[in-house]
């Protein structure tokens, strides 16, 4: 009795490697979800991508970061930083359920340490959070969807060391407060629903007393300082357009960052480099490699595989799919014969409300194209679509149709003409007005 020895022996069984890659694509589409969460966030109302794109455009020196390499911290004149967690000791608790989104708290996932760090090292304006998840998500900037007062009092009095710092809600739909800009220019800061410090050891920069909305704070158990933000729609996207808040926010910034960078960190870690070793910028062949070694070696595999197939599959097939002979052709031909057995039996009545059907479902494929056009190519609801764009180009519209079909089998020429020069005079007005 010979034994005989595996064919797969020694060799990765094909059903392995195919899991493999299929864990290695699931884990680089979380990644990519991930990533696109949070430039779903920075786009957001609730977002700075607008402020980074106002001061670039008057030649300042902006960046956003959110980590992935080591910074100079020389090069930083301001390290702008959003807080968009209210608890920094305890971590995010993701919602179940679409109400519980709606009222959470927090956005991101955030901790002291590396905050802290980051802060201690390089200027800072640390801009504490006002709304929810829900204010994101719906675009609605209602008072029930702002932040828990109590949460943001304890992180101002873990960021100051001041125990009796506050925080205060406005009862005013629009706060104004003035400013004086770096050339003596009077600009006034406006905010919707405004919210503000109060914190004795606070410098206020914006406003006063209990109406502070800018200020220069301490930084707990150390001689440095930094500049915190009540309110974050002075300089997020939703409140850049309210009064003078985008040249406040030119102004202030260019003149707190000096020569340096204005860098916006959404990052979670710290990335600055250490100033013993300072930031070692030597490339060898080795960097690249790493990325063809595992996990990356199952990645390339995959992507290698699919390369693959799909030239395997172009090279086998001998041509795109040919259509059946005659369909479109076959389909014009019955309609037309069906049009002239009505027309030679009299039915102009019935003739015209097939016509009129015919017209209202070109006229939708005109409107959204003709990939859309079956949602809303039916009569009902074109008339719906219409109606949410023009109601009184719905009401006529629908007047016709109504006449259309009110129309007998045996119809004069005449009249039947009258009733085609109405509906396409009406569908013309909608095809050009919606």
């Amino acid at each position: 009795m010979t034994d005989s020895a595996s064919p797969a022996a020694g060799k990765p069984r094909s059903d392995m490697v195919i899991f493999a890659v299929v864990i290695a694509l699931a884990l680089a589409a979380l990644g990519y979800l991930l990533s696109q969460r949070q430039q779903e966030l920075r786009a957001s109302p609730v977002g700075l991508n607008g402020l980074q794109l106002w001061l670039a455009a008057d030649n300042l020196a902006v960046q956003s970061f959110t980590g992935g390499w080591v910074i100079d911290p020389a090069s930083v004149g301001l390290l702008v930083v959003p807080l968009t967690d209210t608890d920094l000791d305890r971590p995010l608790t993701p919602a179940r359920t679409k109400e519980e989104l709606l009222v959470q708290q927090d956005e991101n996932d955030l901790t002291w340490g590396p905050l802290l760090d980051k802060i201690y090292r390089v200027p800072a304006l640390v801009v504490l959070p006002k709304w929810r998840s829900g204010m994101r998500l719906t675009g609605i900037a209602h008072p029930t969807l702002m932040v828990e007062k109590a949460r943001l009092e304890a992180l101002l009095t873990r960021l100051t060391g001041d125990p009796s710092a506050k925080i205060n809600l406005t009862d005013e739909a629009f706060s104004t407060l003035p400013y004086n800009a770096a050339d003596g220019t009077g600009l006034t800061a406006m905010l919707y629903a405004g919210q503000f410090l109060d914190a004795g050891t606070c410098t206020p920069i914006i406003g006063s007393g209990a109406r502070t909305l800018l200020a220069s704070c301490p930084l707990r158990a150390s001689d440095a300082s930094i500049v915190i933000l009540s309110d974050p729609d002075l300089l997020n996207n939703h409140g850049l357009r309210l009064g003078d808040n985008a040249l406040i926010a030119r102004d202030f910034l260019g003149s707190a960052a000096g020569d340096g960078l204005v860098l916006i960190d959404y990052s979670e870690d710290n990335w600055f480099s250490d100033i013993q070793t300072g930031i070692a910028r030597d490339r060898t062949w080795a960097d690249l490699l790493r990325f063809f070694e595992p996990p990356f070696r199952v990645l390339w595999l995959g992507a290698g595989l699919v390369l693959a197939l799909a030239l395997w599959r172009s090279l086998r097939r001998a041509g795109p799919v040919a259509a059946e002979p005659g369909s479109a052709l076959g389909k014009l031909q019955a309609i037309r014969a069906r049009a002239r057995l009505m027309r030679l039996t009299g039915q102009d009545g019935a003739l015209l409300a097939d016509y009129a059907a015919a017209r209202i479902a070109a006229t939708a494929a005109r409107l959204v194209g003709p990939g859309h056009a079956r949602q809303i190519g039916e009569e009902r609801a074109f008339l719906r679509h219409v109606a949410r764009r023009r109601a009184d180009l719905a009401t006529r519209l629908k007047a016709v149709l109504a006449a259309l079909h009110a129309l007998p089998l045996r119809v004069p020429v005449a009249a039947a003409i009258g009733h085609v020069e109405d509906l396409e005079q009406i569908l013309e007005r909608i095809a050009h007005d919606t």
